[in-house]
């Protein structure tokens, strides 16, 4: 009994971290979507959204399984405490890859970026891609240095996103208010996105730990 049952604590990791790569796949896939204007990349997002959906509701039922049928202490009630919250966090992730591809698919055929950002969004999407594969790494490794050392790409992601009200406030800012309205919302997705990978990392943190790190963003999270 106890063997399956830490087969199944390693089900609920394995799950999340397939959570995380699933997220990676979404945001990479909608970056593509936004700058190239690639409607069947960003339909492609949209139809796939549910299968993390799912897999969160999956992981958060097996969670609250072990919960109630096996009583968990220690480190393997931190596990599963983690799964839950992590769950909901991955599940945001993919929402956000999600409204970045809807945002591509509501204007298409048009480019949604006008060219003076469009840089900066590639780079924010290289970053929360990195950012979710770190994740899954973090998740099934449980490094708490490689959980720590996420913060410094998401501080990048905060940066790119403070400039961009530089940019669209500028007085020589051509592109009319439509497009600003768009690049607010958008960098908001990204560095939504870059915050809740964090915030799983150091899930895990409290797992090898005991300790729950401080949050950056504790009223956004």
């Amino acid at each position: 009994m106890r063997e399956a049952y830490h087969v199944e604590l390693e089900d609920l990791a394995a799950n999340l971290a397939d959570m995380s790569l699933q997220a990676a796949a979404a945001m990479k896939k909608a970056t593509q979507a936004l700058l190239e204007a690639d409607l069947s990349l960003a339909e492609q997002v949209i139809g796939d959204d549910q299968k993390i959906d799912d897999a969160r509701a999956e992981s958060e039922e097996k969670a609250y399984a072990l919960l109630a049928l096996q009583a968990p202490v220690a480190t393997d009630l931190r596990t599963v405490l983690a799964v839950i919250h992590a769950a909901e966090s991955l599940e945001r992730m993919g929402d956000l890859a999600l409204h970045v591809a809807k945002a591509a698919r509501r204007r298409h055929p048009q480019a949604t970026l006008p060219e003076p950002v469009r840089n900066y969004f590639a780079e924010m999407g290289e970053l929360d891609v990195r950012l979710a594969e770190k994740v899954a790494d973090v998740i099934k490794s449980r490094d708490v240095e490689a959980a720590r050392a996420l913060e410094e790409e998401d501080d990048r992601v905060d940066e790119i996103h403070r400039h961009l009200f530089t940019v669209i406030m500028d007085p020589d800012w051509k592109h009319g208010v439509a497009a600003a309205v768009d690049i607010t919302l958008l960098g908001r997705f990204y560095e939504r996105f870059a915050d809740h990978a964090v915030s799983v990392g150091k899930r895990m943190v409290f797992v090898a730990t005991g300790k729950m790190p401080g949050y950056a963003h504790d009223e956004d999270l």
